[in-house]
Order: structure tokens, then C-alpha cells, then sequence
């Protein structure tokens, strides 16, 4: 039954999208509590750096579990990949704010939600990209290796006709 489970068919783009979106939103908006909770007890950028690792971790067992179909633990590979996507997204928002603030000299809450939600949603979609076609791509190339390995052979001869039809 484990081999069965394996093989699950990995979901098309548009289904692992809603999935990525709705996995990394959940973790991102228990994020936001979680870091406010934790920063009343320490530094703000400590809460932000642990709930940043805590919710990395548990998104890429999400991602790997549920968004990309692989239907088991994320491996370290996979973990350390995921963080690296992680890390350029979060430092892609935090340029857009960085260059916010060059560019307007007190901008407003509004402004700045939506710069930050606009880099977020950018970084996201790279990041989807990411997970989708590197960090979770293999899986899916290991379970059809292992099950075109097990069909038969076929040693019939090819057809040159078939192979290079004519123009």
C-alpha cells in the first residue's frame, strides 16, 4: 500500500496553485498571530526569526504532503530548498518596503499593506514556481521512473516510417 500511496498523481497546475495558496495563506496567517503573541514575551525580529523557521517547516510538509501530491514527509533536500525560496521571498519584500520608504517620505498603512501584499503575492507566485518545477519536481519524475521500470521491454524493431514521417 506504501508504493501505491507513492505514486499518487501529481495534481495539475491550476489545483496545486489553490493548494499552495490555501496551505501557505493558513501558515501565514497563524504566522501573524503567533509572532505577535510571541514578541509580547521577546524582540519582535527574534519572534519574527523563530516563527519564520517554525512556519517554513511546517508549510514545506504541507507543500509536500498536500499541494504537490507527493503524499509524505518533505526530505532535508527538499526542507533546505524550500527555505532558500523562503529567504528570497522574504528579502523581496523587504526591498519593496526598503524602497517604499525611499521613494515616499511618510507613506500611509494603506500604501504600505498594499506594497508589502503586492511583493508578497509576486514572491509567492516565484516561489510556487520554485517548489513546483524543482524543490517537488523530482518526486514526480522518481515515481514514473519506478513505474515505467517496471513495465516490460518491447524489442520489436522500430518503424523508420513512424520515426520520420514525411514532409
Amino acid at each position: 500500500m506504501e508504493a501505491a500511496h507513492s505514486r499518487q498523481a501529481a495534481p495539475g497546475a491550476c489545483s496545486a496553485f489553490a493548494r499552495f495558496t490555501l496551505c501557505g495563506g493558513g501558515v501565514g496567517i497563524a504566522s501573524s498571530f503567533a509572532v505577535a503573541a510571541l514578541a509580547s514575551c521577546i524582540p519582535w525580529s527574534l519572534a519574527n526569526a523563530f516563527v519564520t523557521a517554525a512556519s517554513t517547516l511546517l508549510a514545506t510538509e504541507l507543500h509536500a504532503r498536500f499541494t504537490f501530491g507527493a503524499g509524505r514527509h518533505a526530505t532535508r533536500r527538499q526542507h533546505a530548498q524550500s527555505a532558500g525560496s523562503a529567504a528570497a521571498a522574504y528579502t523581496v519584500t523587504c526591498l519593496a518596503m526598503l524602497l517604499l520608504q525611499q521613494l515616499v517620505a511618510t507613506p500611509g498603512a494603506v500604501l504600505e499593506q498594499v506594497v508589502y501584499l503586492s511583493a508578497s503575492a509576486l514572491a509567492g507566485v516565484a516561489r510556487f514556481a520554485v517548489l513546483r518545477l524543482v524543490v517537488f519536481a523530482r518526486n514526480h519524475s522518481q515515481a514514473t521512473a519506478t513505474t515505467t521500470a517496471v513495465r516490460p521491454v518491447h524489442t520489436a524493431p522500430a518503424d523508420p516510417a513512424r520515426l520520420c514521417p514525411a514532409a
